[in-house]
């Protein structure tokens, strides 16, 4: 009982109530600190392979000779489509599709083709795809691996050696009698819809009215492998492989197939690998660090990175080759590394699952795990509960006593008395002030009514940008931004004229709204770290902003001048805020980078209907509230009218 009324009583410590800022910065602070040091060897460790079966760089290749002369008509007929578009009809299957089925029908294939047409920003995405199903000589039409080769690639360049090399590689696996599995050569319309719409129908999770169900199937899906090889009619040597694993709303492949590629590709065929467009890394901190970076920005977008990424939701581990630099390598080196990798897939048993599924590269050989990196997003996340429960402390003491992070008032005049209560326990007998014993009544409704009203408010943005067309989007952000950033003054206005709100209530708005931030971002770390780690970054500053409300003046007036004083530190803290919105954040961001703001809303709008992606709600439904309910209690301040 002792241990108990000597933690109640640090409530009323004057010195624990000043902790929680300086604890919740802390936790900010070491978060940050926590992520800088994973690059450093201490932290990180090399890759490995963890499931034996895959044996990669094991067997011998036989891709070359002849085959070389193969690829290379299989190139020029390839180009010869290149001018042909899907309006182009010849019968009722567009042209490209048509000979591109006669293809795979020449080697002895199962053909069948694909339409679809989505619909995102004003944009109509349609496109056919073609595919052919390999069935394994020992295989049982219950597992297949997945060869892809889009017609374009990211950059909206053909990929015409990429759809050649595939072309290329049916025809040279069709030879085989070893496969254990069916093998699936899919060439797509795009590196995005294309993917997703076959995936989607591969698994029956699509809607015929946009995308065609497929006539043809296989077994369950064990991998994929994307080959982007965007050289001309003539060929391009190139240099290395930049090996792209992003998956949609930052799901990652196993590591395992990523460790197969770079084991293949640089220890059997001498092919260098790199990631995260980083095309010279020199295994240095900084290099370490930069790599990590930008995978977790684009882990936190969520964007698909290559046409792999539509299968990852599907627990189909996928990776995009792709092709960079001016080497020595060719297209033979690549096709072995291709024929090595299926070779690898070929011997699985079961799916992979010996490795990770949450991890961080900072370079094709070295990686952190999620039991390593995911305390920083935690304290991140942590910062936000522990000021929430301080500010729920706060809300019920008496008027008289001190907010949190705040000094103690001026010590009363000499000759008033203080009013005290006996307290007696256990034969013990204290005197303790009255007042610390009062039991304030919290009020409730304005509170918890606001902050479930402005979480629904985000509704409104998240449909607006997910269904403007292209051409009004730059209208709709700028009137969107100005809305975002006149509506918590004006807000503060209209709650003062109706009921102004007492201290109380806004540290209880500071309070919900922290304890939700913080909540959510917990779970959403375990999901997709970078993207809780960024928002945490970006809403830090939500936690010191009730610190800046003037305290009671305990039934006395105050001078002006220390009336005026919290106010016009309110109004600073509500300015910065106010740069510190989600749209005026990605304004400033898409500038420094040199980005087009409105291609980078076109995609997010793509991502929401053809990908199902769902960073904007993220965005709209968590990072904004949280900001808006912080404005407004900022803005509140600055009035200077709350009740006490």
């Amino acid at each position: 009982m002792s241990l108990v009324a000597r933690l109640l009583a640090l409530r009323n410590d004057p010195r624990a109530q000043k902790a929680p800022p300086f604890l919740s910065a802390l936790c900010v602070i070491v978060g940050v600190a926590w992520l800088l040091i994973l690059p450093l060897n201490e932290y990180s460790r090399q890759t490995y392979v963890s499931e034996n079966a895959l044996l990669p760089g094991q067997v011998h290749t036989y891709f070359g000779g002849s085959e070389h002369n193969i690829f290379r008509a299989y190139r020029q007929e390839v180009a010869a489509l290149g001018d042909k578009t899907d309006e182009e009809y010849a019968g009722v299957v567009p042209l490209r599709t048509e000979k591109l089925a006669e293809f795979f029908k020449s080697c002895g294939l199962r053909v069948a083709g694909q339409t679809y047409r989505y619909t995102a920003a004003g944009r109509n995405i349609t496109g056919q795809n073609v595919y052919a199903v390999l069935q394994g000589p020992r295989a049982d039409a219950t597992e297949a691996v997945v060869l892809i080769g889009a017609w374009k690639n990211m950059e909206n360049a053909p990929n015409q050696s990429g759809v050649a090399l595939v072309l290329t590689m049916a025809r040279y696996f069709k030879r085989w009698s070893l496969w254990s599995k069916d093998i699936i050569f899919l060439i797509t319309g795009d590196s995005t819809a294309g993917p997703q719409a076959w995936v989607d129908a591969y698994h029956d999770a699509h809607s015929p009215t946009t995308v065609e169900s497929l006539t043809l199937k296989s077994g369950a899906l064990q991998g994929a492998v994307a080959v982007d090889y965007p050289a001309g009619t003539w060929g391009h040597r190139f240099d290395k492989l930049h090996i792209i694993y992003d998956g949609i709303n930052g799901q990652l492949s196993n590591l395992d197939l990523f460790n197969t590629a770079v084991s293949i590709a640089s220890g059997q065929m001498g092919i260098g690998c790199t990631l995260q467009r980083m095309w010279k890394h020199d295994d240095s901190y900084q290099e370490r660090l930069e790599t990590m970076l930008r995978g977790m920005l684009s882990q936190g977008l969520g964007h698909a990175s290559g046409p792999h990424s539509s299968f990852i939701p599907y627990h189909v581990d996928a990776i995009t080759l792709q092709t960079i630099g001016d080497g020595w390598q060719d297209e033979m080196s690549l096709g072995r590394t291709v024929e090595s990798m299926f070779r690898s897939l070929n011997n699985l048993l079961e799916h992979l699952h010996q490795s990770f599924f949450f991890y961080l590269l900072m370079q094709a050989n070295r990686f952190v795990s999620i039991g390593t990196y995911l305390p920083s997003a935690m304290l991140v996340a942590v910062s936000f509960t522990i000021m929430s429960i301080a500010l729920w402390i706060q809300s019920g003491r008496p008027k008289q006593s001190t907010k949190v992070g705040i000094s103690e008032p001026e010590e009363k005049k000499k000759g008033v008395k203080e009013d005290l209560t006996i307290l007696k326990q256990d034969g013990m007998v204290a005197l303790v002030p009255t007042e610390t014993l009062e039991v304030t009544e919290r009020q409730l409704f304005l509170p918890l009514t606001f902050v479930c009203a402005v979480h629904f408010l985000g509704l409104v943005p998240l449909y607006v940008f997910n269904n403007t067309s292209e051409s009004s989007l730059t209208r709709t952000f700028t009137l969107s931004t100005a809305i975002t950033l006149i509506l918590p003054p004006l807000t503060s206005i209209f709650l003062t004229i109706i009921r102004t709100p007492t201290r109380q209530e806004t540290t209880l708005l500071s309070c919900f709204s922290l304890l939700l931030l913080g909540m959510f971002l917990s779970a959403l770390a375990t999901l997709n770290f970078s993207l809780a780690f960024l928002v945490g970054l970006a809403t830090a500053p939500l936690s010191f902003v009730h610190l800046c409300i003037p305290t009671s003046a305990n039934g006395t007036s105050q001078p002006s001048s220390n009336r005026l004083k919290p106010r016009i530190m309110c109004a600073t803290v509500a300015l910065l805020l106010a740069a510190l919105s989600p749209l005026t954040l990605t304004f400033a961001v898409t500038w420094a980078t040199g980005m087009n703001v409105i291609e980078v809303l076109t995609a997010a709008s793509m991502g929401w209907h053809v990908h199902g992606l769902w960073t904007q709600v993220v965005v709209w439904l968590l990072w904004w509230p949280a900001w808006f309910i912080g404005s407004v209690v900022a803005w509140l301040g600055a009035t200077g009218s709350l009740q006490d």
